[in-house]
């Protein structure tokens, strides 16, 4: 009995120590709040120091900074909202956007944010959607397709800030309220602006046209395919069955989201570019779906008097292998291109379809 005295009094001293350092730890995340989670509107810009979107943007689309906000993947990230200012706003009626296009995000994840941010500003100016393939999927409701591998703050979005803590106490905040702090005394920089913009793709100098081509038709040459576009042949033809089994469960939350918006405000579904080697096979049942997909979305933007564009078809810019860095990232001059196109579409520009255009005098529905 005499030896296990020194070991309690050792326990209970170890386990006093557990719980002073784990509540100094706790009360460091609390005051340095790297996520922002005790931002609110009017509060100054905090700095964007951690590369996960999804816990980050929360903060920006709650900050009322901004009146105007674009969703989608990594496929957006690129459109600068600095230039998306300067094409939609004027001195008398500036534009302030956004962007919160998430890497890799699904259609459910991207709608979470654009619903966070409505509910702050529910009348944008401007919202831009970006349509992948994930839109596409028969199955994008189920419940496991809803989120990917990275980890995804649920509290963030809903009306409760005090829940939000439940899911910023890890070692991972930790370190990002580590990286904050090293901010605030001038050691390191950012990883985004305050509006949600980076530039992720490596700096156009250091383009390297091979290496890019293995990334771009990796696919076909893992399958024993050219480095070129295969059509099917004969064409596929797809029967009733097929068709009946294409359904697009995700244009139901858009739909619901776009019938909520005041007539004045402007929308656009956008189909993002991507290589040639990336979309679906000429003559292929894919293709078939895609296109079915595609005027799916179409039909549900004139619904709503929003502005659709199809960037993600073969064109002289998805054809060639030097605007990309791979199948989806196309190269930093065509972020520009796209910009232009969203506050001016031309019907003649042959790097995009104008599948529907908004008219002004005609009021959304549901107003």
């Amino acid at each position: 009995m005499r030896h296990s005295l020194p070991w309690r009094r050792f326990l209970k001293t170890f386990l006093l120590a557990l719980v002073l350092v784990g509540a100094a730890l706790a009360g460091f995340v609390a005051t340095v709040d790297p996520y922002g989670i005790r931002v609110r509107a009017g509060d100054a810009p905090r700095p964007v120091v951690d590369i996960n979107q999804r816990y980050m943007y929360p903060q920006i689309a709650r900050s009322r900074r901004y009146d105007a906000a674009i969703f989608g993947t990594s496929s957006l990230r690129l459109l600068d909202p600095e230039e998306l200012d300067r094409l939609f706003g004027t001195p008398e009626k500036p534009v302030h956007f956004a962007n919160l296009a998430m890497n890799a995000a699904t259609p459910w994840e991207q709608m979470q944010l654009a619903r966070l941010f409505v509910k702050v500003e529910p009348a944008p100016r401007v919202l831009v959607f970006g349509l992948d393939r994930g839109w596409c999927d028969a199955d994008a409701d189920a419940p496991e397709r809803r989120l990917t591998f990275r980890a995804f703050p649920v509290r963030f979005y809903d009306d409760d800030p005090w829940n939000d803590w439940r899911d910023a106490f890890s070692l991972n905040t930790l370190e990002i309220a580590g990286r904050l702090v090293s901010h605030r005394l001038g050691l390191r920089g950012v990883n985004l602006r305050d509006d949600g913009y980076g530039v992720f793709v490596p700096p156009d100098a250091a383009y390297d046209l091979e290496r890019a081509r293995t990334h771009i038709w990796h696919e076909n040459l893992a399958a024993g395919l050219p480095a070129a576009v295969v059509p099917v042949e004969p064409p596929a033809v797809p029967t009733a069955a097929d068709r009946a089994a294409w359904r697009f469960p995700a244009g139901q939350w858009l739909d619901g989201l776009l019938a909520a918006l005041p007539a004045d405000t402007q929308t656009f579904l956008v189909f993002p570019p991507a290589h040639v080697a990336a979309q679906p096979r000429p003559g292929s049942l894919a293709e078939a779906m895609e296109q079915a997909c595609k005027r799916h979305f179409a039909e549900l933007g004139a619904r709503h008097n929003a502005t659709v564009l199809d960037f993600r078809r073969p064109s002289a810019v998805t054809r060639e292998d030097a605007n990309f860095w791979d199948p989806l990232h196309y190269r930093l001059p065509f972020a520009s291109r796209i910009g232009e196109a969203l506050a001016n579409p031309q019907p003649s520009d042959d790097f995009y379809v104008v599948m529907h255009r908004r008219a002004p005098s005609l009021p959304s529905s549901g107003q």
